[in-house]
C-alpha cells in the first residue's frame, strides 16, 4: 500500500515525532510505500513553552519527509491538501493531540477524500486536552467530522471521542514500544555518564516536566523519612514547561536538595538509555493522563514502573506485577515506594516486565491501523 502521514516528524522532536517515524519504518519494514508531511511551522511561540522545537540529532536516513504544513496558515492547508489528494493514497494517517490542530489537519482531510479512494483514519492521543483552553472542544468537533475512522491508545480516549462522535469506526490499539533508544546497560555503567554514585538507590521521573506529571506529588513523597533511611534518590530528567521556580522552592522547603538530582533539560534520543539504566524504577505520578510514551520507554529498558490510577495508565502497569498503581497522593506514592524497596521487588517486577513487553509491537498498532481501514467505504 502507499501510506502518507501526516503529523509531527524530523527536524521536530519529542515523542510524538519519535512515533510517527517508528510508525514510518515500520510500514516501509512490512514492504509499504511511505511518505510523512511535517510541518514547516508547528506552534506558534505562545504554545511552546521549551526552549526549541527542533531537534539537534542527524535526520533518518531511511524515511521521506516532507517539511509542508503550517498550521496557522489557510492557504496552506487547501495546497497540501490538494497536493495529497492528487497523490492518493490508500490511507493518510493524521496525528490528533491538540486541538489548536483541528482546523488545519480537518481542512487537509476533507480535501484529500474527495479523492474517493483515500481511507482517513486519525491517531488520537487526546481529543480532549490535560491543558485545557476557549475553543478546544469546538475545534475537535471540526476535525472529528473529517475524520473517518480512529485509533486510539487508551481506552479513556475512546470514550471521550462518544462525546464527540458514536458511529465511525474506532479501535483500541496500545502505545507500542519506544525501541530506538539504544540497548540496556548496566547501573554502574550509566552512574558512570551521569557522574551519579551508583551506591544509592535510584527513582526516575523522565520526560518534559508540566504540571499535570504530578512531580511536585512525587516531591512531596520524597520527604518521607522512610525514603531517606533507604538511601533513595530521585532524578529529574527532562525539560520545564512550567514554572520552574515552584518546583525549586518545594525542594528547597522540603529540604531533600541532596536527594534530588536534576538533569532539567531536553534528553536526545542517544542519551535516554542512561537515564532508565540507572534507576530501579520509574515513576509516573499524572494527574490527569490519557496514556504515556514514558511506559513504553520503561517497557523497552525492562524497568519495574509506578503509576497512578488516571486514564489509562492502570491499562498498562498491571498492579503488583510489573509495579504499582496508585492513588495520586504523595503518601500512596510513598508507601508504595517504601514497599518497593524493603521488599526487594525489583528483580520479580523487572523478570514479569519481559513477559508482559511482548504485547507492545509495533506490528499490533500497524495491524490496528489496517484493520480499521478496511471497515472504512
Amino acid at each position: 500500500m502507499y501510506i502518507v502521514i501526516v503529523g509531527p516528524a524530523y527536524p521536530y522532536r519529542g515523542g510524538i515525532a519519535a512515533f510517527n517515524e517508528r510508525i514510518a519504518s515500520e510500514y516501509q519494514r512490512q514492504g509499504h510505500t511511505v511518505e510523512t508531511y511535517t510541518f514547516t511551522l508547528q506552534y506558534p511561540g505562545f504554545l511552546f513553552p521549551g526552549k526549541t522545537q527542533y531537534s539537534e540529532s542527524p535526520a533518518p536516513a531511511d524515511l521521506t519527509i516532507y517539511r509542508k504544513v503550517n498550521s496557522c496558515n489557510p492557504f496552506n492547508w487547501i495546497k497540501v491538501g490538494r497536493e495529497i489528494k492528487k497523490k492518493k493514497p490508500d490511507i493518510m494517517i493524521t496525528r490528533f493531540w491538540l486541538p489548536f490542530m483541528a482546523p488545519c489537519l480537518g481542512t487537509i482531510e476533507r480535501i484529500v477524500q474527495r479523492n474517493k479512494h483515500t481511507r482517513i483514519i486519525s491517531l488520537v492521543d487526546n481529543i480532549i486536552p490535560h491543558e485545557k483552553r476557549i475553543g478546544d472542544k469546538l475545534f475537535a468537533k471540526y476535525f472529528v467530522k473529517s475524520t473517518q475512522g480512529f485509533v486510539a491508545m487508551s481506552k479513556s480516549v475512546l470514550d471521550d471521542l462518544t462525546s464527540f462522535d458514536n458511529k465511525k469506526p474506532r479501535i483500541y490499539s496500545p502505545h507500542p514500544l519506544y525501541d530506538h533508544y539504544g540497548e540496556r546497560i548496566s547501573k554502574q555503567q550509566a552512574c558512570s555518564v551521569l557522574k551519579l554514585d551508583p551506591s544509592y538507590r535510584y527513582v526516575l521521573f523522565f520526560g518534559f516536566i508540566r504540571g499535570y506529571k504530578g512531580l511536585d506529588l512525587l516531591l512531596e513523597a520524597f520527604a518521607d523519612k522512610r525514603l531517606k533511611d533507604l538511601g533513595v534518590k530521585l532524578i529529574v530528567a527532562g525539560e520545564f514547561y512550567g514554572n520552574e521556580e515552584a518546583y525549586m522552592k518545594q525542594i528547597k522547603d522540603l529540604q531533600i536538595e541532596d536527594r534530588v538530582e536534576l538533569h532539567t533539560y531536553f534528553i536526545p534520543d542517544e542519551k535516554v538509555n542512561n537515564y532508565f539504566c540507572a534507576a530501579d524504577i520509574v515513576a509516573q505520578p499524572y494527574k490527569t493522563a490519557t496514556q504515556s510514551g514514558v511506559t513504553q520507554i520503561a517497557f523497552h529498558f525492562e524497568k519495574s514502573m509506578l503509576v497512578t490510577n488516571v486514564g489509562g495508565l492502570p491499562e498498562i502497569v498491571p498492579h503488583g506485577k510489573i509495579g504499582y498503581v496508585v492513588e495520586p497522593n504523595a503518601g500512596d506514592i510513598a508507601n508504595a515506594l517504601v514497599d518497593f524497596y524493603e521488599n526487594e521487588r525489583m528483580a520479580v517486577y523487572e523478570t514479569n516486565v519481559k513477559e508482559e513487553k511482548q504485547k507492545y509491537a509495533w506490528s499490533n498498532m500497524i495491524k490496528a491501523f489496517n484493520d480499521l481501514a478496511e471497515t472504512i467505504s
